[in-house]
């Protein structure tokens, strides 16, 4: 992809999200959503598939009206108890999970398929297939191009009108694992550079924390969190949300002051608790040595790092270890807390 700028002529503005309901007949959806984005920053949407992600997307697209609560872009209402901005005036881009090209009409003709007449035969469509390195492909097919190039056409398409806000709906989910990572960070640089404004919808952990300057985990209808990826995962609210966002270790434990005895001994606690709780026990905080109580059942090696599951008393214990390490199934050894102070839950 080539440098794009705000030379392009895109401006970003806010999204606000106040009080949201939404019903399908007597299926509630979403309950009392609230969120902000500011302009130029990247929300992600995380949860797993039916906590209702995609059908907020759509409401902020306009593709849906909510039941109640007020949806902003900028300092306009687009949806609210006495406003209704239709979605083709809302100056709002999206991308769907399937890309929705039509197969008819070629590159060029898809990517302006959003714009007016006249802008259709001005510089606006080169100008978007050059943002995402397609300018070559104006006359091709959509069945000619590989999976990344027909995701790129399509952010392509929802780009070229300018928006001020983009939506993306699960965009790498119909890409091989392979390609995923190479496209995710080409996107994920032109957004940059762009400047703009973007929500995007997805189900896997690490897409969200790589390109979500703040993260929204959803379940059931409701956001149960918004941060920072590093307050998500370092600071989670729940043992659900601890467990959605990453491997995670809850060790039982009895709780007194500052500290908590657990099967990998006293740790230090960021609050104070007292009593039975769960303690939450990231594996990369956690080491192994040579000889002790615990007996190693599982390697599993990722190259970068290792993951290794200690037996301790019955408790099963991940430890995430150096690639270099040379740990096997049989090994008896010793786990250590090498972490800060670790969250608990009572």
């Amino acid at each position: 992809m080539t440098n794009a700028s705000t030379d392009a002529g895109i401006a970003a503005r806010g999204v606000d999200v106040r009080g949201v309901n939404k019903s399908f007949g007597d299926t509630d959806v979403l309950h009392e959503i609230d969120l902000s984005v500011e302009p130029g920053t990247s929300l992600a949407l995380l949860g797993p598939s039916g906590c209702g992600k995609t059908t907020l997307l759509r409401l902020i697209a306009g593709l849906e009206r909510p039941d109640e609560g007020e949806i902003m872009v900028g300092t306009q209402v687009m949806a609210g108890s006495s406003a209704w901005v239709p979605p083709e005036k809302r100056n709002v881009g999206m991308v769907f999970q399937d890309w929705a090209l039509f197969p008819h009409l070629t590159v060029g003709k898809n990517v302006g398929y959003g714009l007016d007449r006249a802008e259709r035969k001005g510089p606006r469509v080169h100008e978007a297939l050059d943002m995402v390195g397609l300018a070559n492909l104006v006359d091709r097919m959509p069945d000619t191009l590989s999976g990344g190039q027909q995701q790129r056409v399509a952010l392509a398409r929802a780009i070229a009108p300018r928006p001020s806000v983009l939506l993306l709906d699960e965009p790498f989910s119909n890409l091989d694992s392979a390609l995923r990572v190479g496209v995710r960070t080409e996107v994920h640089r032109l957004l940059i550079d762009l400047g703009i404004t973007s929500i995007f919808v997805t189900h896997d952990q690490e897409e969200a924390f790589v390109l979500g300057d703040e993260v929204a985990v959803m379940t059931s209808g409701r956001i149960e969190q918004i941060g920072s990826p590093q307050d998500i995962y370092q600071t989670p609210s729940s043992p659900w949300i601890a467990s959605f966002v990453g491997d995670v270790n809850l060790l039982k434990g009895t709780g007194s002051g500052s500290r908590a005895e657990t099967v990998v001994g006293g740790l230090p606690l960021v609050t104070n608790t007292t009593g039975a709780v769960d303690v939450l026990v990231r594996p990369e905080d956690l080491a192994l040595e040579r000889n002790g109580p615990g007996l190693v059942t599982l390697t599993e090696y990722y190259g970068h790092d290792m993951m290794v599951t200690v037996d301790l008393d019955g408790t099963q214990v991940l430890v995430r270890a150096p690639a270099r390490a040379e740990w096997s199934r049989g090994d008896q050894v010793s786990v250590t807390y090498i972490g800060d102070a670790a969250n608990a839950f009572s």
